[in-house]
């Protein structure tokens, strides 16, 4: 092999060939210091796939259970009466439908609300749903711990509440809560508050809290004809594939009328994925310095091999090594400490990251803790989806400082001058 002269006496400086018994204190330490780098680099390596392997999880959770409520795509009539919507349903839906990448349509209203029950009370966001059409665009009909969406009927005026929520009001099935919505009725008595009793006919659990405490559904028509004029109405969409959800909205938005408006899922919640998107760069970025710290440990480590090895430099220098093989052996050196480091640092990091559902679990039992009270996250348990893409970028990231990491040192070995540093041997 051509470098093998390099590759040998690089791999032992390295400290991965086997010593002479009779090696010195300073070659022990020199391999120690070397060896602590390697440590390094395999720790950032893999504190970065952990962490963005869990904040992927996390963003694919929240989605997922967002869109097992939320829907695709909505069309609806802004400024519009949601009786009037509801009668244009079947042809809006009609034509939704012709595009080939839309798989189901179901009508909906959409207000917000306070509902009460004795002396609770909490603020909520109504949706009236066709309880028939509804498990064709959301999986809300599998999420039912009581009950059933069969029981909302047109003229009910029956509820179907989260879990939570119901746990907040105090009620269960069958009891009766009082729906006030936010505007009210002006007649010559003055101002009354416009208000209807619901019953709860069922209750559902997504395991997203803030849908589980503060959304509820009615029937479609019922909710039409408490808020009348206020609210939305429209048609919900279920499309073939969710991430083209943008360009179908787009394209669904040539083939309805003009009156009708288009908002794909990322749109309604472009401000939280966006927030998610940039707290995920700032943790690489955050996360990277790591590594960035453990590539100058293993600049510092080859300045002081460099230093301990100028008598062995010299010497090879004597028996004719060149200028550039000099340089390449602290290169392979200091080449090997960072692959090494980076694929240990990946074998552990994805160890971690593909077990983080049973290491947290174990971790939160042994010590009595709750690292996500559902109370304050979306979730209650850690996630973790690790992509190949994150993977590679990190562990590319971790060579190419390691090698930049390794030039000086190399060049400074080069410029090693053999009778100055004999002369003193």
């Amino acid at each position: 092999m051509k470098y093998t002269f390099e590759l040998w006496i690089g791999s032992r400086y390295a400290g991965l060939s086997r010593r002479r018994a009779g090696s010195s204190g300073q070659d022990r330490f020199v391999s120690f210091v070397a060896m602590m780098s390697m440590a390094g680099i395999a720790l950032g390596v893999a504190a970065l796939i952990v962490v963005l392997s869990v904040m992927n999880g996390f963003q694919r959770d929240v989605r997922d259970r967002m869109l097992s409520v939320l829907p695709h795509i909505e069309l609806f009539a802004p400024g519009q009466e949601p009786g009037a919507v509801l009668e244009r349903v079947d042809e809006i839906s009609r034509r939704a439908l012709e595009h080939p990448k839309v798989k189901a349509a179901a009508p909906f209203v959409a207000a917000p609300a306070i509902v009460m029950h004795g002396q609770a009370l909490r603020g909520v966001q109504v949706r009236g749903i066709d309880s028939a059409a509804e498990a064709d665009v959301s999986d809300l009909a599998g999420q039912m711990v009581a009950g059933s969406l069969d029981s909302l009927v047109p003229g009910g005026f029956g509820l179907v509440i989260g879990q939570n929520l119901a746990g907040m009001l105090g009620v269960g099935m069958g009891d009766t809560v009082m729906v006030l919505a936010p505007q009210g009725s002006v007649s010559p008595a003055g101002f009354s508050p416009r208000l209807r009793q619901f019953t709860v006919v069922g209750i559902y659990r997504s395991g997203h809290y803030e849908y589980d405490s503060s959304l509820v559904f009615a029937q479609a028509q019922d909710a039409a004809r408490l808020f009348r004029d206020t609210g939305s109405a429209g048609v919900r969409l279920r499309i073939e594939d969710m991430h083209e959800a943008v360009q179908v909205a787009r394209q669904l938005q040539s083939l309805l009328p003009s009156d009708i408006l288009v908002a794909d899922w990322s749109r309604n919640n472009r401000t939280w994925f966006a927030a998610v998107q940039t707290e995920k760069r700032m943790m690489f970025i955050i996360l990277a310095l790591i590594v960035a710290v453990a590539a100058f440990n293993l600049l510092s480590s080859q300045v002081m091999a460099v230093k301990d090895k100028q008598a062995d430099i010299a010497i090879l220098r004597s028996f004719g090594a060149t200028p550039g093989k000099i340089a390449r052996i602290f290169l392979v050196q200091g080449a090997l400490i960072g692959l090494i480091g980076t694929l240990l640092g990946v074998a552990g990091g994805c160890l971690i990251a593909y077990n983080v559902d049973v290491i947290v679990p174990a971790i939160e039992s042994l010590f009595n803790v709750e690292f996500l009270p559902q109370e304050i996250y979306f979730i209650s348990a850690l996630p973790s989806d690790p992509r190949m893409q994150d993977i590679l970028t990190i562990g590319l990231t971790s060579l190419v400082l390691s090698l930049l990491a390794t030039l000086y040192p190399s060049w400074r070995a080069s410029r090693v001058e053999p009778a100055q540093v004999l002369r003193y041997e």
